[in-house]
Parts: structure tokens; sequence; C-alpha cells
């Protein structure tokens, strides 16, 4: 950060803990216009596969979060079966932030108010780096699949 510039509540929330997990990825705030994972890969110079995309979902009212490869589509009835429940429904805005503490567009595999299920696709786990949002719809972070799953503690899961 440049002197005399102030980053996002959520932004600095967000590398708080990040630290606290033993996460290494360093945070990058990208332009306002790269609201897509190809627009993100992109900017970022990598592969859309690359891009961990953190989904909110209502599962039978109830939230879980799948980070998918931005290669992929959540199959939401394959992902409803696996995990027994009626519905994986879009979830709201309201419903994302008060179960994230994060905008839709910048919700981060960590740094919740309270745990939410997290699964990961392992998808991932073809890069070497992978993209996450930080907290932000502007702000992502560069971190590994293997240490998603530490940071997360995400059941792994075959999601497309």
């Amino acid at each position: 950060m440049s002197p005399g510039t102030s980053e996002h509540a959520s932004i600095t929330s967000f590398r708080a803990a990040l630290e606290r997990l033993g996460g290494r990825g360093r945070v990058v705030v990208l332009p306002d216009s790269v609201h897509t994972a190809a627009l993100a890969a992109e900017a970022l110079g990598c592969d859309v596969g690359a891009i961990a995309n953190s989904l909110v979902f209502d599962a039978d009212g109830s939230p879980v979060l799948i980070l998918t490869s931005g290669a992929h589509r959540v199959d939401t009835a394959k992902v409803a079966a696996e995990l027994d429940v009626e519905r994986l429904g879009r979830a709201s805005p309201d419903f994302v932030r008060r179960h994230t503490g994060h905008p839709i567009g910048g919700v981060s595999p960590i740094d919740h108010p309270a745990p939410v299920p997290t699964y990961l696709d392992p998808w991932l786990a073809r890069y070497q780096e992978v993209w996450a949002a930080a907290g932000h719809p502007s702000a992502v972070f560069s971190t590994s699949y293997d240490e998603l799953l530490t940071m997360t503690g995400a059941t792994p899961l075959d999601v497309a």
C-alpha cells in the first residue's frame, strides 16, 4: 500500500485471519472491473481454472461454502445428493453476508463470523498457485490447494 492510502476494513480483517491461520499468500487488490473468474484470471495472468470461486449456497436453510475452480459450474443436484440435503439453492445477498461477513463477489474461504461447512473442488489441486477472494470484491489472495484445505478444514468434493 502506498503512504496515505487505507484499505477496506474487510481486507484488513482478512489479512489478520490469513496470518493467524499461517497462510503465506499475498493479497492483491484488482480493478473494480474484474468481477468474473475470467476477468480476474486475465488480470492475474493465470488460467481461469486457478481461480477459486467462493460460492455460498442455502442448503435447506443452512449455509454451505463451495470453493470451486473457475473452470467449473457447480452441479447443485449432484452436490445436494452428496450432502444429503433436499435443496441446494442460490443464497440471497443478505444470507451470504450474514453467514460469511462478506458480500457476494468477495467471500473469502476464511474469516467468517462462525464456521461454515466448506467443500473444496479437487480440480484446484492441478494448479501450483490458486487465487481466491480476500474478503472484498476487488481483493484476492494467492494460495495452494493444500493450504486452502488446511486453513478451511474443507472436505474435498467433486462439484461439477
